[in-house]
């Protein structure tokens, strides 16, 4: 290098050669200094580039990210719709308090206030929800002293998206008749005073004001009123079984209150006595803890069985009556 750059300078004075010389030094200074540069920048490149190709081979070997269901919430504001039970059923944890009242029909005018001072049914309960989707209850009626247990359980959840368009819920209770033994009531064992609702709920929220369910169910009791024929056979009154249907509504008028309705059309045709359907209209007010309903129907007893094959207040004779529920909620 030295001899080149002495051949290069041959002929120039002693200043030139300077200057030359120091050019020619900084000339090759930078240019060392790129390739000292240069290798780095060229090793990132390169393995920055590894880096992307190894990305897009994980993001191609990646399963799909499943989404959940989103299920549609508050197809009614709580377990009850007038005098059935809706598809709801509360979150884990959830301890509900019930009062259910049924004044007497409102036929007679100012003799009792429309109802008010008849007598009247009364049901106090309560239930809980110990694990997700599933509820268990108790109550009691003056209604022949009856006590009840109850189970509910969520089978299927409406979702957002109508994967699945309707919500299913599955109710049922059992009821004992506890009244002491008499020479009216010759109650044989346990078992006669035992009696069972089960019904299959459908329900569908149509729009975020407007919810519908249908409702089939099936009663039964172990004892049945009889008589005697003519030729002194025992002939039952009523089947034991009897099926019913009920459809029932809401309506959103504000945040906290809705309109409701359902009607209630017994299916089994009896020996005698068949019960008469049910229509019933009110107000659901709802607030963070508690719902209240109130309204006007003609089913006058609150257990659903006995509602469902008991029932003979008739509409057109106005025989009707205001009845309310009170249910409060505790999140534990």
């Amino acid at each position: 290098m030295k001899q080149s750059m002495q051949k290069f300078m041959h002929g120039l004075n002693k200043e030139q050669k300077t200057i030359k010389l120091i050019q020619m030094k900084k000339a090759i200074s930078n240019t060392s200094m790129i390739r000292f540069i240069r290798l780095p920048l060229l090793l990132l490149l390169l393995l920055a580039g590894v880096n992307q190709l190894m990305a897009q081979d994980t993001t191609k070997e990646k399963a799909p990210v499943v989404k959940k269901n989103s299920y549609v919430k508050n197809t009614f504001e709580g377990n009850h719709i007038i005098d059935n039970q809706t598809v709801m059923v509360p979150i884990k944890g959830t301890f509900e308090f019930d009062i259910q009242h049924r004044f007497g029909t409102v036929e007679h005018g100012w003799k009792d206030l429309g109802g008010l001072f008849a007598s009247a049914n009364m049901l106090l309960g309560f239930s809980y929800v110990p694990i997700k989707d599933l509820q268990f209850g108790f109550g009691a009626t003056n209604d022949r002293m009856q006590t009840a247990g109850t189970i509910k359980y969520a089978l299927l959840k409406q979702t957002k998206n109508n994967k699945m368009p309707v919500s299913v819920t599955l109710f049922g209770n059992i009821v004992m008749d506890t009244r002491a033994k008499n020479s009216s009531l010759p109650i044989i064992n346990v078992q006669d005073r035992l009696s069972y609702f089960s019904q299959l709920i459908i329900a569908r929220k149509l729009t975020e004001n407007f919810s519908l369910q249908v409702a089939p169910s099936f009663s039964y009791f172990n004892n049945v009123d009889a008589y005697y024929d003519e030729q002194h056979v025992i002939q039952p009154k009523t089947n034991n079984g009897h099926i019913s249907i009920s459809v029932a509504g809401r309506y959103k008028l504000t945040d906290g209150m809705s309109l409701i309705a359902n009607y209630d059309q017994p299916i089994t045709q009896h020996p005698m006595n068949n019960p008469n359907p049910n229509i019933a209209v009110g107000l659901d007010m709802k607030t963070s803890g508690h719902d209240f309903q109130i309204f006007l129907g003609n089913y006058g007893y609150i257990l659903p069985q006995n509602n469902n094959v008991f029932n003979h207040n008739d509409l057109s004779k106005s025989q009707f009556l205001i009845g309310f529920n009170i249910s409060r909620l505790w999140n534990f």
